[in-house]
């Protein structure tokens, strides 16, 4: 039962999506979870790992336990309450539209010389396409994971487009 009423946000889901999909974690566990999954597609900042847990379980959405022996770090689960909480705000039919924030494009912009900010960028792009394909193939491999599998292949499609747009921004197309 919920002890006190707050206020579920995107980033809230997404700690209650990672809890749901991998079960209990320590803040620590949550941390690299949350980077090798979610900040692919979500920023999270880091102090989430460590703050939001303690609120979700304020409010009923996540249990807690200390460990008995050990370094006696807390461990959080999903509760009865927070996956119902979870599916209804997944199954709703809308999303919020996505928000561009991108210091690229913020320095040229600014005046910046864009060929070497583009260079850089897409060599980047290039690694990150083959960090998220090879956890794409792991994925693969996991069953019941078709949701991450589709956002996992989003990832690898979206990087390679925004390498053709980077390219049509170098050569000045569409100006």
């Amino acid at each position: 039962m919920k002890s006190k009423t707050i206020k579920l946000t995107s980033t809230s889901y997404a700690l209650l999506a990672l809890l749901d999909r991998f079960g209990e974690l320590t803040s620590y566990e949550i941390k690299d979870a949350l980077e090798t999954s979610v900040e692919n597609f979500w920023p999270v900042p880091h102090t989430t790992a460590y703050q939001e847990p303690a609120r979700l379980a304020s409010g009923g959405y996540l249990s807690s336990r200390q460990e008995k022996g050990g370094r006696r770090r807390r461990r959080y689960a999903l509760t009865d309450v927070g996956r119902e909480a979870l599916r209804e705000w997944a199954d709703e039919p809308v999303a919020a539209p996505p928000q561009l924030r991108d210091e690229l494009l913020l320095k040229i912009f600014a005046g910046a010389d864009p060929e070497p900010l583009i260079a850089a960028r897409i060599e980047w792009n290039k690694r990150k396409v083959e960090e998220l394909e090879g956890l794409l193939a792991a994925v693969k491999m996991a069953p019941g994971w078709a949701g991450p599998e589709r956002t996992v292949h989003g990832g690898v499609i979206y990087y390679r487009k925004m390498n053709e747009l980077l390219e049509e921004m170098g050569r000045g197309e569409d100006r």
